[in-house]
């Protein structure tokens, strides 16, 4: 979600629709992370496969059946990459990628990286609430979560100098240091009502920029395609991409801090 600056009272005006669409997709997000196992994995699937979907609308927009056959390839690669769990299944998360690249479409190389970002993303998701359990991946969304909301609401009230405004032109930075300080906020209320490590509350912070960075780039990608949301699936957010596009960004920096060392060591796993 992009953080939109000032703004006059009229553009408060999709607000209920914002808070009720969020509201719907947190119960059912609750829920399938409270299940987990196959239920979450196949919600993670459908969802990854609608944002390829998404992002092969947008970057060949001329095109109607190729972008379904592309999105169902996203779901059924992802799916067995989980299945197979090991150094191979990166190799199935680079199908959508290839085929981007190899498809007519504006910004192949460009749509090709945000491709494997997504599927990178859809298979972190279920590998953190794997290995982590649902401590970890609900440490993840509610970071996630109360920055984007922070930075939307104080970026808006507050204003100031833009963050980054060749690629996200309404980001400001008093609405991206508001999402840092309530990631951190987030990372001490797990401190003391969990009992996790202390170095959580860096980690937050450091995952709210992820997450702010995934903001961007799919601003980038939105810009170069000529449009303003990804789809209008989501009434009020636009389409799955816009909603997940942090989430996105954060899901990948916990991938590449695992190289070093895992998250879920902070929660004792």
């Amino acid at each position: 979600m992009s953080d939109p600056g000032p703004a006059p009272a009229g553009r408060w005006a999709d607000l209920r629709t914002r808070i009720l669409s969020a509201t719907v997709m947190l119960a059912v997000g609750a829920v399938e992370i409270w299940l987990g196992g196959t239920a979450f994995a196949a919600l993670v699937i459908g969802l990854t496969a609608v944002m390829v979907w998404e992002l092969a609308t947008m970057t060949a927009p001329g095109g109607r059946k190729a972008p379904v056959t592309i999105a169902v390839t996203a779901g059924a690669a992802l799916m067995l990459a989980m299945v197979l769990r090991s150094d191979i299944a990166v190799l199935f998360l680079m199908v959508p990628t290839l085929v981007l690249i190899l498809t007519p479409r504006r910004d192949r190389r460009l749509s090709g990286a945000y491709a494997l970002a997504i599927m990178l993303a859809g298979y972190g998701l279920v590998e953190l609430r794997q290995t982590g359990g649902d401590r970890a991946i609900l440490w993840l969304v509610a970071v996630v979560i109360v920055s984007d909301v922070l930075g939307y609401f104080v970026g808006r009230l507050a204003g100031g100098p833009k963050f980054w405004p060749a690629l996200s032109p309404k980001k400001t930075w008093s609405g991206t240091v508001a999402g840092w300080i309530g990631a951190a906020l987030v990372g001490l209320v797990f401190v003391l009502a969990v009992g996790t490590s202390w170095l959580i509350v860096p980690v937050s912070a450091l995952v709210a920029l992820a997450g702010q960075m995934g903001d961007i780039a799919e601003s980038w990608v939105k810009r170069r395609a000529g449009v303003k949301d990804a789809s209008d699936l989501i009434p009020g957010h636009g389409g799955v991409l816009d909603r997940f596009d942090a989430l996105i960004g954060a899901v990948v920096f916990v991938l590449l801090l695992g190289l070093f060392a895992p998250v879920t060591r902070l929660f004792g796993g």
